[in-house]
């Protein structure tokens, strides 16, 4: 018998047009003046606006703090919580991308108690309660809105996460309407997020379970199928809702099977050279896939039929060569640059790469495959 706890949001509401319910779900949450998050882009789309105006006509009060950055900084975090104490808000809703809600969780926790940002770090640091919390995104890729995790850029190079169970939400609303018209770049890094997400949590070493494969396997499926006509038909209602779906199942299946070497390697890629995190975890699939196909062929090899329904597999290892060349084909087709060369670092950097990557060990853990100074460094070259 496998011994596992799975932990996930109190409750997901997935519907066209679901945004529309936003005023009935915060009164049954009691909340009478509410924090919106979001960033200065979305802001631009209108989208913002739009949720605004839904809530105040619904009776209810709403400050609105849109000065999220990409990656966000710990004084952006800081400053967005002083904000929500000084307005005496009750209730925070997280809209936009993986930042956005990723602040909107440490608000929710940092406008309520006394604890400080830098205790709360690590594992199962959080104390105490928070405000009550709405995630609604607007990318098919993060699946924040159902994680117990917060990352945050903690010096000009360097992220650290928040992991604790106060941070899964009351409610992920999912609005594939939201999604709509997203530019084929951005659905294609934060597509293939969610894939990632998915494949990590399926070989991850230490709390991978018969949920979180279940939840990944469906989530790949439906990304698979569905990322291809999302890039190139930025309208099409039924790709952008089995999406948005998916990233949400891969959302909660990686927040109980924790991702791995993609990530550790990404990150350093984005604290670096600022590149988006979607696109950080395409530069580097191909070449972890590579190298944990010694240990992970088996798992590999049952992921195959999640990318090509009906195939006939032979053998685990021609599975595993089948399935890392689907994933090879797949970034290959996205309108994103391939190497690391082509998103513009130096390859005399890799080294130093390679040093940060083993700063995260809170992910390398969870890898398959043990991997050294030595092997991030190989991985690297072989992605430059």
């Amino acid at each position: 018998m496998m011994n596992f706890q799975f932990e996930t949001c109190r409750r997901i509401v997935f519907e066209n047009g679901a945004s529309r319910q936003l005023p009935e779900l915060c009164q049954a949450l009691a909340r009478k003046h509410l924090l919106l998050v979001t960033d200065p882009g979305l802001k631009a789309t209108g989208i913002v606006e739009r949720i605004q105006q839904l809530l105040e006509q619904g009776g209810l009060a709403v400050s609105l703090y849109s000065d999220v950055q990409a990656d966000p900084p710990e004084a952006v975090v800081l400053a967005a919580a002083a904000f929500a104490r000084e307005h005496g808000i009750d209730g925070v809703i997280g809209l936009g991308g993986g930042s956005s809600m990723d602040v909107a969780k440490l608000i929710a926790v940092l406008a309520y108690s006394n604890q400080s940002l830098t205790q709360m770090y690590g594992i199962g640091n959080v104390q105490g309660e928070r405000l009550p919390l709405i995630q609604i995104p607007t990318t098919a890729g993060t699946g924040s809105e159902v994680t117990p995790i917060a990352i945050v850029t903690t010096s000009e190079t360097t992220k650290m996460g928040v992991v604790s169970p106060q941070l899964l939400p009351d409610i992920a609303l999912l609005d594939p309407e939201l999604t709509l018209g997203l530019p084929p770049a951005v659905t294609a890094a934060t597509g293939i997020d969610a894939m990632v997400h998915a494949i990590e949590a399926y070989t991850s070493k230490l709390k991978k379970n018969p949920y979180s494969d279940m939840l990944a396997r469906q989530a790949l499926t439906l990304m698979a199928a569905n990322l291809p006509i999302a890039i190139n038909e930025g309208n099409n209602i039924e790709a952008r809702s089995n999406m948005l779906l998916g990233a949400c199942l891969a959302g909660q299946a990686f927040a109980n099977a924790p991702v791995a070497a993609v990530h550790a390697l990404a990150y350093p890629l984005g604290g670096h050279y600022h590149i988006p995190h979607g696109l950080s975890n395409s530069l580097v699939l191909p070449a972890v896939l590579e190298f944990n196909a010694s240990v992970a062929a088996n798992h590999y090899a049952e992921l195959l039929p999640c990318l090509q329904p009906g195939v006939q597999i032979l053998s685990p290892h021609t599975a595993c060569d089948q399935f890392i060349a689907a994933m090879r084909k797949l970034v290959a087709q996205a309108p994103l640059p391939q190497t690391l060369k082509e998103a513009g670092v130096p390859e005399s950097d890799l080294p130093m790469l390679a040093s940060d990557a083993m700063l995260q060990q809170r992910l390398l853990v969870n890898n398959p495959r043990e991997v050294s100074e030595a092997d991030a460094l190989t991985i690297y070259r072989s992605a430059f």
